[in-house]
């Protein structure tokens, strides 16, 4: 087996345990957000995603601005790995789809909008917060 081989596999090594942990997180903090709010928003997949925004805007610009030294292995493990499955997008639209065909068209309509342009404001406050770092 050539060296590219054996790169790429241990790259998938890496980004597998990145997502089995970003799994688990998301399955805990959600179990654990859904077990004490009211079941009229989606609010365990709501806090994840914008959570995992932040998240991501942060790691992804203290590496590429602020040249924070993190192993090459670990840089997918977090990204790709973890957050990429501790966020979820097809969750968020289902959700919104059995909100709105359940007729509670405003809560689709607020989750999407409250999804998208908190997502967007996490994002912004992650690179922000890096840069002033």
């Amino acid at each position: 087996m050539d060296s590219s081989w054996l790169t790429i596999l241990k790259l998938s090594f890496y980004i597998g345990i990145g997502g089995a942990l970003g799994a688990n997180a998301r399955y805990w903090i959600g179990g654990w957000l859904t077990g004490r709010l009211e079941d009229i928003f989606p609010y365990a997949t709501f806090f994840v995603n914008v959570t995992g925004s932040f998240i991501l805007g942060l790691f992804i610009t203290l590496i590429a601005e602020r040249y924070i030294v993190i192993p090459p292995h670990l840089r997918p493990l977090i990204a790709i790995g973890f957050l990429g499955s501790y966020t979820t997008f097809s969750t968020f639209e289902y959700e919104t789809f059995a909100l709105a065909n359940s007729g509670s068209y405003l809560q689709a309509i607020l989750n999407a909008g409250l999804s998208l342009s908190a997502g967007f404001v996490a994002v912004w406050l992650g690179v922000r917060l890096a840069r002033f770092l």
